[in-house]
Protein backbone atom coordinates (compact mmCIF):
# COMPACT_ATOMS: atom_id res chain seq x y z
CA UNK A 1 0.00 0.00 0.00
CA UNK A 2 1.44 3.25 -0.54
CA UNK A 3 1.89 5.55 2.54
CA UNK A 4 -0.04 8.51 1.47
CA UNK A 5 -3.09 6.23 0.97
CA UNK A 6 -1.97 4.62 4.52
CA UNK A 7 -1.62 7.76 5.68
CA UNK A 8 -5.43 9.31 4.90
CA UNK A 9 -6.89 6.36 6.08
CA UNK A 10 -5.18 6.10 9.23
CA UNK A 11 -5.63 10.00 10.06
CA UNK A 12 -9.39 9.84 8.28
CA UNK A 13 -10.47 7.01 11.24
CA UNK A 14 -8.22 9.40 14.26
CA UNK A 15 -10.83 12.05 13.23
CA UNK A 16 -13.46 10.12 13.57
CA UNK A 17 -12.35 8.99 16.94
CA UNK A 18 -11.80 12.39 17.74
CA UNK A 19 -14.90 13.89 16.93
CA UNK A 20 -16.94 11.41 19.50
CA UNK A 21 -14.54 11.96 22.04
CA UNK A 22 -14.96 15.71 22.04
CA UNK A 23 -18.75 14.78 22.05
CA UNK A 24 -18.40 13.08 24.93
CA UNK A 25 -16.33 15.20 26.66
CA UNK A 26 -18.54 18.11 26.07
CA UNK A 27 -21.88 16.50 26.89
CA UNK A 28 -20.20 15.23 30.36
CA UNK A 29 -19.45 18.83 31.18
CA UNK A 30 -22.81 20.27 30.06
CA UNK A 31 -24.59 17.88 32.79
CA UNK A 32 -21.62 18.46 35.67
CA UNK A 33 -22.23 22.00 35.06
CA UNK A 34 -25.77 21.50 36.12
CA UNK A 35 -24.76 20.35 39.44
CA UNK A 36 -24.85 22.41 42.59
CA UNK A 37 -21.95 24.19 42.65
CA UNK A 38 -20.30 27.74 42.52
CA UNK A 39 -20.08 29.53 39.05
CA UNK A 40 -15.77 29.41 39.86
CA UNK A 41 -16.31 25.78 40.28
CA UNK A 42 -18.39 25.36 36.45
CA UNK A 43 -15.75 27.65 34.94
CA UNK A 44 -12.65 25.48 36.51
CA UNK A 45 -14.55 22.07 34.67
CA UNK A 46 -15.15 24.37 31.11
CA UNK A 47 -11.04 25.47 31.77
CA UNK A 48 -10.04 21.62 32.08
CA UNK A 49 -12.39 21.02 29.35
CA UNK A 50 -9.95 23.12 26.96
CA UNK A 51 -6.63 21.73 28.87
CA UNK A 52 -7.75 17.94 27.92
CA UNK A 53 -7.33 19.15 24.25
CA UNK A 54 -4.17 21.57 25.01
CA UNK A 55 -6.44 24.26 23.68
CA UNK A 56 -6.42 26.86 26.57
CA UNK A 57 -3.92 29.12 25.17
CA UNK A 58 -5.64 29.26 21.71
CA UNK A 59 -9.23 29.57 23.12
CA UNK A 60 -7.82 32.58 25.02
CA UNK A 61 -6.59 34.38 22.50
CA UNK A 62 -9.66 34.26 20.52
CA UNK A 63 -12.50 34.50 22.82
CA UNK A 64 -10.82 35.40 25.47
CA UNK A 65 -13.35 34.77 28.58
CA UNK A 66 -13.97 31.15 29.61
CA UNK A 67 -17.94 30.61 29.36
CA UNK A 68 -20.08 27.64 28.42
CA UNK A 69 -21.11 29.41 25.12
CA UNK A 70 -17.78 30.52 24.37
CA UNK A 71 -16.14 26.71 24.99
CA UNK A 72 -18.93 25.14 22.88
CA UNK A 73 -18.87 27.29 20.15
CA UNK A 74 -15.33 26.90 20.04
CA UNK A 75 -15.00 23.24 20.69
CA UNK A 76 -17.86 22.52 18.23
CA UNK A 77 -17.95 24.56 15.03
CA UNK A 78 -14.46 26.90 14.98
CA UNK A 79 -13.18 25.95 11.76
CA UNK A 80 -9.55 26.92 13.26
CA UNK A 81 -9.73 24.80 16.09
CA UNK A 82 -8.64 21.38 14.47
CA UNK A 83 -10.20 19.37 17.43
CA UNK A 84 -13.66 20.94 16.77
CA UNK A 85 -16.74 18.46 15.74
CA UNK A 86 -16.84 20.71 12.77
CA UNK A 87 -13.43 19.99 11.86
CA UNK A 88 -12.73 16.55 12.61
CA UNK A 89 -15.81 15.37 10.66
CA UNK A 90 -14.85 17.61 7.65
CA UNK A 91 -11.66 16.03 7.99
CA UNK A 92 -12.75 12.70 8.17
CA UNK A 93 -14.42 12.98 4.86
CA UNK A 94 -11.64 14.96 2.86
CA UNK A 95 -9.63 12.02 3.92
CA UNK A 96 -11.83 9.58 2.81
CA UNK A 97 -12.75 11.06 -0.34
CA UNK A 98 -8.45 11.38 -1.01
CA UNK A 99 -8.85 7.52 -1.04
CA UNK A 100 -12.13 6.97 -2.28
CA UNK A 101 -11.32 3.28 -3.87
CA UNK A 102 -10.03 1.73 -0.45
CA UNK A 103 -12.98 1.96 0.77
CA UNK A 104 -16.31 0.56 0.25
CA UNK A 105 -19.46 2.30 -1.10
CA UNK A 106 -21.02 2.27 2.63
CA UNK A 107 -18.12 3.75 4.36
CA UNK A 108 -17.82 6.29 1.60
CA UNK A 109 -21.31 7.35 1.68
CA UNK A 110 -21.66 7.07 5.49
CA UNK A 111 -18.78 9.89 5.72
CA UNK A 112 -19.92 11.99 3.17
CA UNK A 113 -23.80 11.55 4.40
CA UNK A 114 -22.64 12.62 8.32
CA UNK A 115 -21.00 16.24 6.58
CA UNK A 116 -23.39 16.69 4.55
CA UNK A 117 -26.06 16.52 7.62
CA UNK A 118 -23.85 18.23 9.63
CA UNK A 119 -23.58 21.63 7.08
CA UNK A 120 -27.28 21.43 7.51
CA UNK A 121 -28.07 21.53 11.11
CA UNK A 122 -28.31 24.58 12.94
CA UNK A 123 -25.52 23.93 15.80
CA UNK A 124 -26.29 27.19 17.49
CA UNK A 125 -29.75 26.60 17.83
CA UNK A 126 -29.16 22.55 19.12
CA UNK A 127 -26.50 23.76 21.38
CA UNK A 128 -28.58 26.26 23.02
CA UNK A 129 -31.62 24.16 23.02
CA UNK A 130 -30.82 20.78 23.71
CA UNK A 131 -27.05 20.11 23.45
CA UNK A 132 -27.37 16.59 24.44
CA UNK A 133 -29.73 15.72 21.34
CA UNK A 134 -26.31 17.69 19.17
CA UNK A 135 -23.62 15.34 20.88
CA UNK A 136 -25.87 11.98 20.72
CA UNK A 137 -26.21 12.76 17.09
CA UNK A 138 -22.15 13.03 16.48
CA UNK A 139 -21.37 9.66 18.51
CA UNK A 140 -24.30 7.88 16.78
CA UNK A 141 -22.95 8.66 13.17
CA UNK A 142 -19.35 7.84 14.45
CA UNK A 143 -20.84 4.71 15.68
CA UNK A 144 -22.32 4.00 12.45
CA UNK A 145 -18.85 4.73 10.33
CA UNK A 146 -17.17 2.39 12.21
CA UNK A 147 -19.69 -0.33 12.68
CA UNK A 148 -19.96 -0.36 9.08
CA UNK A 149 -16.08 -0.22 8.20
CA UNK A 150 -16.46 -3.29 10.35
CA UNK A 151 -19.12 -4.84 8.59
CA UNK A 152 -17.93 -4.38 5.51
CA UNK A 153 -14.43 -3.84 4.47
CA UNK A 154 -12.29 -6.54 3.24
CA UNK A 155 -10.07 -7.11 6.28
CA UNK A 156 -6.42 -5.61 4.57
CA UNK A 157 -3.74 -3.46 5.01
CA UNK A 158 -6.45 -0.47 4.32
CA UNK A 159 -8.77 -1.89 7.26
CA UNK A 160 -5.94 -2.64 9.61
CA UNK A 161 -4.29 1.21 9.02
CA UNK A 162 -8.24 2.43 10.09
CA UNK A 163 -8.16 0.35 13.28
CA UNK A 164 -4.75 1.54 14.33
CA UNK A 165 -5.55 5.15 13.76
CA UNK A 166 -8.92 4.58 16.43
CA UNK A 167 -7.26 3.15 18.46
CA UNK A 168 -3.90 5.39 19.00
CA UNK A 169 -6.94 8.16 18.74
CA UNK A 170 -8.60 6.34 21.88
CA UNK A 171 -5.68 5.77 23.83
CA UNK A 172 -4.92 9.42 24.27
CA UNK A 173 -8.06 10.69 25.10
CA UNK A 174 -8.74 8.12 27.33
CA UNK A 175 -5.26 8.80 28.85
CA UNK A 176 -6.08 12.78 29.13
CA UNK A 177 -9.68 12.41 30.14
CA UNK A 178 -7.99 10.86 33.32
CA UNK A 179 -5.29 12.61 33.94
CA UNK A 180 -7.15 16.12 33.70
CA UNK A 181 -10.43 15.25 35.55
CA UNK A 182 -8.34 13.74 38.11
CA UNK A 183 -7.33 16.73 39.08
CA UNK A 184 -10.09 18.84 38.53
CA UNK A 185 -12.11 17.67 41.61
CA UNK A 186 -12.94 20.41 44.30
CA UNK A 187 -11.70 19.97 47.99
CA UNK A 188 -14.07 19.06 50.62
CA UNK A 189 -15.21 21.31 53.16
CA UNK A 190 -15.20 20.75 56.75
CA UNK A 191 -18.79 20.94 57.41
CA UNK A 192 -21.01 17.76 58.02
CA UNK A 193 -23.85 19.27 55.47
CA UNK A 194 -21.02 20.62 53.33
CA UNK A 195 -19.41 17.39 53.59
CA UNK A 196 -22.82 15.77 52.89
CA UNK A 197 -22.96 17.72 49.24
CA UNK A 198 -19.70 17.33 48.35
CA UNK A 199 -20.13 13.32 48.84
CA UNK A 200 -23.08 14.25 46.39
CA UNK A 201 -21.21 15.69 44.02
CA UNK A 202 -18.46 13.28 43.74
CA UNK A 203 -21.01 10.59 42.83
CA UNK A 204 -22.28 12.00 40.35
CA UNK A 205 -18.96 13.62 39.01
CA UNK A 206 -17.33 10.23 38.71
CA UNK A 207 -20.82 8.46 37.75
CA UNK A 208 -20.60 11.15 34.40
CA UNK A 209 -16.71 10.38 33.68
CA UNK A 210 -17.79 6.83 33.63
CA UNK A 211 -20.14 7.82 30.85
CA UNK A 212 -18.18 10.31 29.11
CA UNK A 213 -16.62 7.00 27.91
CA UNK A 214 -19.29 4.06 27.96
CA UNK A 215 -18.23 2.72 31.25
CA UNK A 216 -20.71 3.58 34.07
CA UNK A 217 -22.20 0.54 33.40
CA UNK A 218 -19.49 -1.83 32.96
CA UNK A 219 -17.79 -0.01 36.49
CA UNK A 220 -21.77 -1.90 38.26
CA UNK A 221 -21.02 -4.89 36.74
CA UNK A 222 -17.21 -5.00 37.91
CA UNK A 223 -17.27 -4.06 41.24
CA UNK A 224 -20.36 -3.63 42.43
CA UNK A 225 -19.69 -1.21 44.97
CA UNK A 226 -19.96 2.43 45.03
CA UNK A 227 -17.65 4.41 42.61
CA UNK A 228 -13.94 5.62 43.90
CA UNK A 229 -11.31 7.40 42.16
CA UNK A 230 -8.98 4.65 42.11
CA UNK A 231 -11.21 1.54 40.88
CA UNK A 232 -12.13 4.46 38.38
CA UNK A 233 -8.32 4.78 37.09
CA UNK A 234 -7.95 0.78 37.57
CA UNK A 235 -11.09 0.70 34.96
CA UNK A 236 -10.05 2.76 32.92
CA UNK A 237 -6.71 1.78 32.37
CA UNK A 238 -5.94 -1.67 33.50
CA UNK A 239 -9.08 -3.19 32.90
CA UNK A 240 -8.68 -5.43 29.42
CA UNK A 241 -12.47 -5.83 29.11
CA UNK A 242 -13.09 -1.98 28.94
CA UNK A 243 -13.04 -1.41 25.46
CA UNK A 244 -11.67 2.47 26.36
CA UNK A 245 -9.16 1.45 28.53
CA UNK A 246 -5.47 2.02 28.12
CA UNK A 247 -4.62 -1.58 27.97
CA UNK A 248 -7.38 -2.89 25.39
CA UNK A 249 -6.29 -0.10 23.30
CA UNK A 250 -2.47 -0.63 23.45
CA UNK A 251 -3.73 -4.44 22.73
CA UNK A 252 -5.01 -3.33 19.43
CA UNK A 253 -2.83 -1.20 18.67
CA UNK A 254 0.19 -3.82 19.25
CA UNK A 255 -2.50 -6.42 17.10
CA UNK A 256 -3.14 -3.73 14.36
CA UNK A 257 0.69 -3.30 14.03
CA UNK A 258 1.78 -6.62 13.48
CA UNK A 259 -0.74 -6.77 10.59
CA UNK A 260 0.84 -3.95 8.40
CA UNK A 261 4.48 -4.55 9.84
CA UNK A 262 7.70 -3.85 7.55
CA UNK A 263 10.92 -4.16 7.68
CA UNK A 264 11.44 -0.76 9.37
CA UNK A 265 8.87 -1.41 11.60
CA UNK A 266 10.33 -3.95 14.59
CA UNK A 267 11.53 -1.00 16.95
CA UNK A 268 8.09 0.17 16.35
CA UNK A 269 6.62 -2.71 17.41
CA UNK A 270 8.72 -3.39 20.42
CA UNK A 271 8.05 0.34 21.48
CA UNK A 272 4.34 -0.54 21.39
CA UNK A 273 4.92 -4.04 23.07
CA UNK A 274 6.70 -2.68 26.41
CA UNK A 275 3.89 0.08 26.52
CA UNK A 276 1.42 -2.25 26.60
CA UNK A 277 2.70 -4.85 28.69
CA UNK A 278 3.74 -2.07 31.38
CA UNK A 279 -0.18 -1.80 31.15
CA UNK A 280 -1.35 -5.35 31.81
CA UNK A 281 1.21 -6.02 34.18
CA UNK A 282 0.60 -2.62 35.97
CA UNK A 283 -0.93 -2.30 39.41
CA UNK A 284 -3.22 0.45 40.02
CA UNK A 285 -1.93 0.82 43.94
CA UNK A 286 1.38 1.21 42.82
CA UNK A 287 0.19 3.45 40.17
CA UNK A 288 -1.72 5.58 42.32
CA UNK A 289 0.84 5.91 45.11
CA UNK A 290 3.81 6.55 42.68
CA UNK A 291 1.71 9.06 41.28
CA UNK A 292 -0.73 8.84 38.57
CA UNK A 293 -0.50 12.72 36.87
CA UNK A 294 3.40 11.36 36.16
CA UNK A 295 2.51 8.00 34.81
CA UNK A 296 -0.53 9.11 32.90
CA UNK A 297 2.11 12.15 31.45
CA UNK A 298 4.97 9.37 30.37
CA UNK A 299 2.16 7.64 29.03
CA UNK A 300 0.87 10.68 26.81
CA UNK A 301 4.55 11.01 25.99
CA UNK A 302 4.98 7.43 24.74
CA UNK A 303 1.67 7.65 22.73
CA UNK A 304 2.82 10.77 21.02
CA UNK A 305 6.08 8.95 20.44
CA UNK A 306 4.69 6.09 19.13
CA UNK A 307 2.39 7.62 16.62
CA UNK A 308 5.57 9.38 15.45
CA UNK A 309 7.21 6.36 15.03
CA UNK A 310 4.30 4.76 13.20
CA UNK A 311 4.87 7.95 10.95
CA UNK A 312 8.09 7.63 10.53
CA UNK A 313 7.45 3.66 9.45
CA UNK A 314 4.42 4.03 7.28
CA UNK A 315 2.83 7.10 6.36
CA UNK A 316 4.32 10.52 4.90
CA UNK A 317 6.82 11.78 6.40
CA UNK A 318 6.87 15.25 8.81
CA UNK A 319 7.81 18.12 7.09
CA UNK A 320 11.03 19.08 7.81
Amino acid sequence: MLSRTADHLYWMARYIERAENTARMLNVNVETALLPQPSEQVEQGWSATLGISELREQFIEKYGRITQRNVLDFMVRDPDNLSSIFTCLRQARENGRAVRGALTTEVWETLNATWLKLRELDEHELLTSDPAKFFEWVKYRCHLSRGVIVGTMLKDEAFYFIRLGTFIERADNTARILDVKFHSVPGNSDTASASQEATQFDFYYWASILRSVSGFEIYRKVYRDVITPARVAELLMLHPAMPRSLVACMEEVVLNLSQVRNELSQNTERFAGKLHAELKFGDIDEIMESGLHEYLTRFLEQVFELGNRISRDFLVPFAA
